[in-house]
């Protein structure tokens, strides 16, 4: 399976998503800590996961379900099955009597390969260690069971991996809730056929939402998520690309100091986004504090930065993009966070299904800390008074309808709860340029 994209409006050709399961129920007990935006509806987050799901199905794009993935990769070759057993033989520990751990551990070993890939599957997604406690009698035993950080933010599939324009970059999580991510995907995508070109190794760090291919130049933020050694690594191996500009994550203007909230604008593309050629959509007052180290590619193929550091408007308005805005409230509502199919077709969120809930997490934050949030949070109140009045919640903007860009709008009201969009619950493999 071919994986390299060179551009974010080429057409989309094979995706990878996996559909949330009981692992997000960990996540909605504590969300902070599980790094979601808010509490949500499971059952009805996974039912609007399963209409993204068939929303990419009508758009003709291949679509692949990580866990199916695996399952189908272990009917073809038994290696899979072996190379997932020996990690989940690292995650699963047992404690208790020594000679009950002893036997535990052999037959658990043993077993491993009768219990089939879904099952392996699930030990690498919820990482069970079981503590045995025996008392007096034949089996009697209480296997306590602990959960070392399920994983339940997988179904954010954008971010373990980044496709350039040479293949595969393997990033690193920033965050160690989510540092385990990457060595499963990133197996079962090799087994798939994916050329890896590169693994970010510590102490730097890559995350998929910050990585932006848009043609002849690519964007990588760096901020919370991404850092300046995560990128330096992928400057070195894993793009091509003439142009490369590092941009550095901003802080909002109406949030007093100069230290970014990585839940305003935790990746780069929950600001920014490309859906179509030459075309950006971005939050204004994000891109103009954004500011931007420009690389240029030599004919010995090193990158060398450019004196010149401007904004990130300035530096769009400098490529020719046109710029189609976004309010903050849209933007914290993850409209940015559509995903471009075609040259001028996107999926999206419909932003104004999002606000209320968006809204009122925001002010139980300016209640709770109002000299950081209260300005936000009257400017978001602002912003949709006038979307409001003209009508034009994202994504049914008027510029829209003027530069010809088809829209495909979807209810995800819940599980953008997670803190992510449409881009971010997809791992795009690769795209198919225009000509």
């Amino acid at each position: 399976m071919e994986s390299k994209v060179r551009a974010e409006w080429d057409s989309l050709q094979d995706v990878v998503i996996h559909r949330p399961g009981t692992e997000m129920f960990f996540g909605l007990i504590e969300p902070f800590a599980f790094l979601y935006e808010r509490a949500f509806n499971m059952d009805e987050a996974i039912h609007e996961h399963r209409e993204l799901e068939h929303a990419l199905d009508l758009t003709g794009v291949r679509v692949h379900r990580l866990k199916h993935l695996a399952i189908n990769l272990a009917r073809e070759d038994p290696k899979m099955v072996g190379m997932l057993a020996e990690y989940a033989k690292g995650i699963v520990k047992f404690e208790g009597p020594a000679d009950e751990v002893k036997r535990a551990r052999r037959e658990f070993e043993r077993n491993l390969p009768e219990l089939g890939v879904e099952t392996i599957f699930s030990v690498l997604v919820f990482r069970p260690s079981i503590r045995l406690d025996q008392k007096r009698g034949i089996r009697m035993m209480y296997p306590r069971v602990q959960l070392d950080v399920p994983l339940a933010n997988l179904f954010f599939m954008r971010d373990q991996q980044v496709a350039s324009d040479l293949g595969l970059v393997v990033g690193r999580m920033s965050k160690p809730q989510r540092r385990m991510e990457p060595e499963i995907t990133s197996s079962i995508l090799e087994m798939a056929g994916a050329k890896i070109v590169n693994r970010v190794k510590a102490p730097g760090t890559l995350e998929g939402g910050d990585f932006i291919p848009a043609g002849k130049l690519a964007m990588i933020g760096i901020g919370d998520r991404t850092n300046l050694n995560g990128a330096s690594q992928i400057l070195r191996k894993g793009i091509n690309f003439e142009e490369v500009a590092v941009i550095h994550q901003p802080a909002h203007p109406l949030i007093p100091g100069d230290e970014p909230d990585p839940m305003i604008n935790m990746h780069l593309d929950t600001y920014l986004n490309f859906p179509g050629k030459n075309i950006a959509v971005g939050c204004v007052p994000l891109l103009k504090r954004a500011r931007v180290m420009v690389y240029q590619r030599s004919s010995l193929g090193h990158y060398k930065r450019m004196a010149k550091t401007p904004n990130l408007y300035e530096y769009l308005l400098s490529h020719k993009f046109t710029i189609v805005p976004i309010t903050t409230l849209e933007q914290m509502c993850y409209a940015s966070n559509f995903l471009c199919v075609k040259d001028h077709g996107i999926l999206a969120i419909e932003v104004e299904k999002v606000v209320k809930k968006v809204l009122r997490n925001l002010e139980a934050k300016a209640k709770a800390d109002p000299h950081r949030y209260s300005a936000l949070l009257e400017e978001a109140k602002k912003d949709l008074a006038r979307l409001k009045q003209s009508d034009q919640f994202f994504p049914h903007k008027r510029e829209f309808q003027e530069l010809s860009i088809d829209v495909t709008s979807l209810q995800l009201q819940e599980i953008t709860g997670g803190y992510g969009g449409i881009r971010c619950m997809t791992c795009v493999l690769n795209r198919k340029p225009a000509n």
